[in-house]
């Protein structure tokens, strides 16, 4: 039998993104696969919530009590006191600073050592620190997509063999609408009364790596011809995002530019559903869940030649040059003039969306896994 440690924390949280979404997808393939070959025990700093895979025979959880500095005090402590796992797994960057057992990490994008403005101050001093000792000490490192693996190459030199690209998973949750519906469903969200009839969507944390000062200046160009437009931006706001707020008010589009904040999951779906189109104008991501999140629920979509997002879109999307407000411009011309081009987008999406799947993350993750403990 193996034994397999696993960081838990990022999945015991309330409001789940990126990262935290990665690792309560895995938790939920580890504990149905787990057997009497591949035990898993669940390390945690506090007790798990109900949203966590309920524990069997073969996947148990450990609270660990200790806050700060857990992973690199209290959890190290333990593993060398309690010698009841062959390999340990962390989902999100971070390992112990010490433990006696093979090592693997996930490291999903490396966006802190490009856009360092774009993070607060300790935890910038955190990813570029730990992520570096956690680089070196792993004996396996997964990559959430290519351009990813390549980061991590150039700027921890490391040996390319080291690093496995596995891509992460997308599972639609939430069933598809079956009939039309005129207003967005009443819930958290700050549009839930506004009925919208035709707008350009974008999804992500308002900060300056999503580059939303290209798309607002492709947007304003095209009001001149498209009045009846809006354009709406859900989520919540990040870092140094003041700008952002500055130049809707500036370009005078406070009532064509709609900021939802965080909103519902069936919000979500809704605003994917009705949008004319999707546009991801990032400057770098380490994968793009949005992309499929679009994909799924027929909406087309425009994302910027950058980072991994070509590995994601593949050819179900339209591609600009994230600094060239005409380049996107043109392409949201594009799709409004050709009916035939959205639909063929719309019907390539929802076939890419299949490429990507949690079961096969989790699969490949395992295999990583298991192939670095010592025989």
């Amino acid at each position: 039998m193996i034994r397999i440690g696993v960081d838990g924390n990022e999945a015991n949280v309330e409001k789940k993104v990126g990262v935290s979404v990665y690792t309560l997808n895995l938790l939920r393939y580890f504990s149905k696969v787990a057997d009497q070959e591949h035990c898993f025990i669940v390390y945690l700093k506090y007790t798990p919530s109900l949203e966590l895979p309920e524990e069997n025979k073969y996947f148990k959880y450990k609270v660990i009590k200790g806050n700060f500095l857990w992973s690199q005090i209290y959890l190290p402590i333990y593993l060398s006191t309690h010698r009841e796992i062959d390999v340990y797994f962390s989902p999100a960057h971070y390992l112990p600073s010490f433990c006696p057992v093979p090592q693997i990490v996930t490291i999903h994008d490396l966006a802190y050592q490009y856009f360092p403005n774009d993070f607060t101050k300790k935890d910038l001093w955190q990813l570029k620190n730990w992520t570096r000792l956690s680089v070196k000490k792993a004996n396996k490192i997964i990559a959430v997509s290519k351009t990813t693996k390549k980061d991590i190459i150039k700027i921890y030199n490391v040996d390319e063999t080291k690093v496995t690209i596995i891509y992460n998973g997308y599972e639609k949750t939430t069933k598809e609408k079956t009939s039309a519906v005129e207003d967005p469903p009443a819930g958290g969200g700050k549009t839930a009364e506004v009925k919208l009839k035709k707008y350009i969507l974008f999804v992500g944390t308002i900060q300056p790596r999503k580059n939303l000062s290209v798309l607002i200046d492709a947007f304003n160009k095209f009001l001149e011809q498209n009045k009846n437009f809006k354009l709406v931006i859900v989520g919540k706001k990040g870092w140094l995002y003041e700008d952002i707020f500055k130049k809707v008010k500036t370009l005078k589009l406070e009532d064509k530019v709609i900021f939802t904040d965080h909103i519902t999951d069936e919000e979500l779906v809704w605003y994917y559903q009705n949008a004319f189109c999707f546009v991801l104008p990032s400057l770098y991501e380490g994968f793009g869940i949005p992309i499929l999140e679009a994909m799924s629920n027929n909406c087309p979509t425009i994302i910027s030649m950058n980072s991994s997002l070509p590995e994601v879109g593949g050819e179900a999307s339209l591609y600009f040059d994230p600094k060239n407000s005409e380049d996107l411009l043109e392409k949201i011309v594009t799709l409004q003039k050709n009916k035939e081009l959205r639909k063929e987008l719309i019907t390539k999406g929802k076939k890419r969306v299949k490429d990507f799947s949690w079961d096969k993350c989790g699969s490949e993750t395992l295999s990583v896994i298991i192939s670095s403990v010592e025989v």
